[in-house]
């Protein structure tokens, strides 16, 4: 398993839009992504559009991602590259 912290920078957060493109990302790879808050236990499906909204993570809020499988650094640290360069 490789995990990274990751810290949203995006003024609207990881809603609508910015959620669409982080889990077409997602799901070009093969490994189990998974996204969870800061201080919180609930690990949430990076893949999964309705459990992104959910999360509903705001601009400034910090998660893990983390992934496990053949591909799981080379999607954790695209994703984290992806969040880190969000606009609006």
């Amino acid at each position: 398993m490789y995990r990274r912290e990751i810290t949203v920078v995006n003024a609207t957060g990881l809603h609508a839009r910015p959620a669409s493109e982080f889990v077409t990302l997602a799901g070009r790879y093969q490994s189990r992504i998974q996204l969870q808050r800061a201080g919180e236990e609930t690990q949430y499906n990076a893949k999964s559009m309705i459990m992104l909204m959910t999360m509903g993570l705001a601009q400034g809020e910090t998660a893990t991602l983390s992934a496990e499988g053949e591909d799981e650094r080379e999607a954790v640290d695209a994703l984290a590259e992806l969040v880190a360069n969000m606009q609006d």
